[in-house]
């Protein structure tokens, strides 16, 4: 298959989070239908990518990028019947975040990325543009991986 640019781009600050940190485990772990955690980081990439460029939005590329692929980087199968699973959609920002703390040295707008992405289930809504981008692109990711179930 022939990467674009951004595909491109993508796989390779994908490789350099899997070499520093533990975005590997997300191969573990489904996300909805078949789609793994992982796949699902990298299509939230690719899409918010898609989304800046449609509409010509100057962007912080690698904050973007970065923040998408950790997103979603809570790193446990919340499927699993556990209590600390509870309201998951709630919870698991907060969980994302202090795990990529603890693995990479993150800029105020990949945070925020993070944090925000599950608004409105999170109350605060994103701050930054690359966060209003990720938050939109993972939901449509979300609804089609959901309606497809692969």
């Amino acid at each position: 298959m022939e990467h674009t640019g951004e595909h491109t781009e993508v796989d390779e600050m994908a490789a350099e989070l899997c070499r520093c940190g533990r975005l590997e485990c997300e191969h573990e772990f489904i996300q909805h239908g078949s789609t793994t955690v992982y796949q699902h980081s990298l299509r939230v990439a690719r899409v918010a990518c898609k989304f800046a460029a449609a509409l010509s939005l100057t962007v912080d590329r690698t904050a973007l990028i970065r923040g998408a692929l950790l997103h979603d980087y809570f790193l446990y199968d919340w499927h699993e019947a556990d209590p600390s699973h509870r309201l998951h959609g709630f919870r698991h920002p907060a969980r994302a975040l202090q795990n990529a703390r603890e693995d990479f040295e993150l800029t105020a707008t990949e945070e925020d990325i993070i944090a925000h992405h599950m608004f409105p289930l999170v109350p605060i809504p994103p701050h930054t543009r690359e966060g209003w981008i990720v938050m939109l692109a993972d939901k449509v990711c979300a609804l089609e991986e959901t309606i497809r179930r692969s």
